[in-house]
């Protein structure tokens, strides 16, 4: 367990390296008639889009390349449902960097451990034994819900809410783990698009954690088998890494669009929706008009003669998807388990 003087001098870093990364990744904001002609209308879309909806919506779009962003109740607390996964992901990629453990520790299934709501994990015996890449695996790309709770109990839910805040999220927090059983896990679960897109910025960039975690992550996430919300209107060579989640009246998708020309992060959560296909159907539209609009953004830049924001800011590739196949082969210089 880590003493308050070392997660002390561990938050005060985390703040320092939030404060570099913020002055090198993001532009300052400008206000709106600053923006070019393809931002102004994907803010004015998504707004039109949400205002018709007729559920609650949150909203948000970064473009990677100048830093420019549109959103809609961008900063607002939504249930984060499995999008919650992403964040124990990363605390899970903190700790193997730490040394805690590596890749092929094993976790141990317990009865408190299980949740009917997804995945296959919670009809295997208690006492069954899983690779932490693996549970990474079912927790990410079929979201398994007993997995991210063996997960949560590896790694501390009290690890993982210190490590978001340390990044400078402000609205993602666990107070249990998931219990899709209980109408709690509402609120249980919260995050924002805001945090969302802050997160994955900086895992595009290769900057959350280390740049190896950071390629995993993104390999793992490219691989989610839930492909009918943000990816469903993208071309089909457009890699994406993301994360859904669902509730009987929620839907979210978050996720790393890797257009050659126009990378760009979106975050979409919507609940209180009178049915799933009408999220869908938000979340289709919205997915389409971001592409679209970023395409522009990205010939805007090009006419403009628009210098990137970082060096290397419009290259920034998605990791071949077979980086994460073999992950127990991978030299991971965390080190050994405990």
């Amino acid at each position: 367990m880590t003493d308050k003087h070392d997660m002390g001098v561990r938050r005060n870093i985390a703040a320092l390296v939030a404060a570099v990364f913020l002055a090198f990744t993001y532009v300052a904001p400008a206000r709106a008639m600053d923006a070019p002609a393809p931002v102004r209308l994907l803010n004015s879309g998504l707004r039109t889009l949400a205002a018709r909806l007729p559920a609650s919506a949150a909203i948000e779009v970064l473009d990677l390349s100048t830093g420019f962003r549109a959103g809609y109740n961008a900063n607002v607390a939504m249930p984060a449902a499995s999008t919650i996964k992403v964040p124990v992901m990363v605390e899970v990629f903190r700790q193997l960097a730490d040394g805690r453990f590596d890749l092929n520790r094993r976790v141990t299934l317990r009865a408190s451990d299980k949740d009917y709501g997804s995945g296959d994990l919670c009809d295997a015996p208690v006492g069954s034994t899983y690779a932490v890449s693996e549970l990474l695996s079912k927790m990410i790309d079929i979201s398994d819900n007993t997995a991210t709770n063996m997960l949560i109990r590896l790694v501390g839910r009290r690890h993982i809410n210190l490590t978001m805040s340390d990044l400078g999220l402000q609205r993602t927090h666990l107070s249990t783990d998931v219990r899709t059983d209980n109408w709690s896990v509402r609120s249980a679960l919260r995050s924002s698009p805001a945090d969302m897109v802050r997160l994955l910025a900086m895992m595009a960039r290769r900057q959350l954690v280390d740049e190896w975690s950071s390629n995993e992550m993104i390999s793992i996430l490219e691989e989610d088998q839930i492909n009918t919300l943000l990816p469903e209107p993208l071309p089909v060579d457009v890699p994406i890494a993301h994360k859904t989640g669902s509730f009987f009246d929620t839907l979210n998708d978050v996720g790393i669009v890797f257009e050659e020309d126009a990378p760009y992060v979106i975050a979409v959560m919507t609940t209180h929706l009178p049915s799933l296909s009408t999220g869908r159907n938000f979340i289709h539209s919205l997915s389409r008009m971001a592409f679209q609009e970023e395409a522009q953004l990205a010939r805007w830049r090009t006419v403009a003669g628009f210098q990137p924001i970082a060096a290397g800011a419009t290259t920034i590739p998605a990791p071949d998807v077979r980086y994460w196949s073999n992950p127990a082969n991978v030299n991971n210089s965390s080190g050994g388990g405990l």
